[in-house]
């Protein structure tokens, strides 16, 4: 079993056995959502940030996807970025293809006829997401009416139907409430009722277990497999959590400055990482059965860096134990090395990780 504990201490963090099966792998299927050479950019007086930079991915039908990385590595970005939803000022490039056609920089009237019917989101905070004048009921049938002429009598009961899916209790005198009456992982779960409303082929989830306690927590995730067995969706699962990313993804992508740092499954991200920063995160995960009680978290050193001044190269390379500092961490982008069928990591030293030293 592979090792990533960066500072040397093989025992402290080898993996644990998965207590989860993952969701469904990706099939023979082509790809319901397309990304490719995704790049944004937003112009500020400092400089331009680059916030994702050439970015590439398939999701399938019935397939969760799981994007991880810290705060600032381009995560929401990407999402706000495929539905079309970034500001006027933001510098975008490349393709996003929607069953095969390519919805980037597409008329507002078409974004608007995919949005919440084709391609849904559940957005992180709840309560600012809802709008507090108007019950909840009224906002999950206005999500039907602007795609779906339905009558009265039968937009009300799928309202009801939908916040019962989602198991919120009494659902019909529910329907009747403002959001302040309901309890943060109610009103979380009615956003996801909202973006199902419409059984959207992709359902873009960004944060949606974020300030949630471990039993909320548990819900919400059990709601969007259930909702995905039902509507077999292919769900981005948008998160900081790896222990969420390895109860329901099927793969993952750890992003790092706004670019791909590893892809592959859960088990290969899990088992065998092949880039410092996985192995970091993994690393920096607290566990029940360490043998030292008070020992404290293992840490990536330094800091994200600025979206503004991308170190050159490898973009971790100042924070990385393995990195040659003389040499191609410093001077060279690293290329996405396919280890396996589906499993790529952008460093340089990805197949000779294991036997590199860790500089002091």
């Amino acid at each position: 079993m592979t090792q990533i504990d960066p500072t040397g201490d093989p025992e402290t963090n080898r993996i644990l056995e998965p207590p989860f099966v993952p969701a469904v792998a990706p099939s023979d299927a082509p790809p319901v959502l397309s990304v490719r050479g995704l790049s944004v950019e937003f112009p500020t007086d400092d400089g331009v940030v680059r916030a994702v930079d050439d970015l590439s991915f398939d999701v399938f039908p019935n397939e969760t996807l799981g994007i991880v990385g810290e705060s600032g590595s381009g995560k929401s970005v990407t999402s706000l970025a495929i539905l079309g939803l970034l500001p006027k000022q933001a510098r975008v490039r490349g393709e996003v293809r929607f069953r095969g056609d390519n919805i980037l920089g597409a008329k507002e009237n078409t974004l608007r006829e995919l949005r919440g019917d084709r391609i849904a989101m559940i957005f992180q905070d709840a309560l600012a997401a809802l709008n507090p004048v108007f019950t909840v009921g009224n906002q999950i049938a206005e999500s039907i009416a602007v795609h779906h002429d339905l009558p009265k009598r039968e937009l009300e009961a799928r309202v009801v139907e939908l916040l019962d899916m989602v198991g919120i209790s009494q659902p019909a005198q529910r329907a009747k409430q403002y959001p302040h009456e309901f309890s943060g992982g109610m009103r979380q779960r009615a956003m996801i009722a909202m973006s199902i409303a419409n059984d959207p082929d992709v359902l873009i989830a960004d944060e949606p277990t974020t300030a949630l306690d471990v039993t909320i927590q548990a819900q919400v995730l059990d709601v969007l497999e259930r909702i995905q067995t039902r509507t077999r969706s292919a769900i981005m699962l948008i998160t900081h959590d790896l222990g969420v990313v390895a109860g329901v993804a099927a793969r993952v992508i750890v992003m790092y400055a706004g670019r791909q740092a590893e892809l592959g499954t859960v088990d290969e991200i899990f088992y065998e990482p092949k880039h410092p920063y996985t192995r970091g995160l993994l690393a920096s995960l607290p566990r029940v059965d360490r043998r030292v009680v008070n020992e404290r978290l293992h840490r990536i050193e330094g800091q994200p860096p600025s979206l503004i001044f991308v170190p050159s190269g490898c973009a971790f390379h100042p924070r990385c134990p393995y990195a040659d500092l003389q040499g191609l961490c410093v001077s060279e982008r690293p290329p996405s090395v396919e280890l396996s069928v589906g499993h790529c990591s952008d460093c340089h030293f990805a197949a000779t990780l294991d036997e590199r030293p860790v500089r002091p």
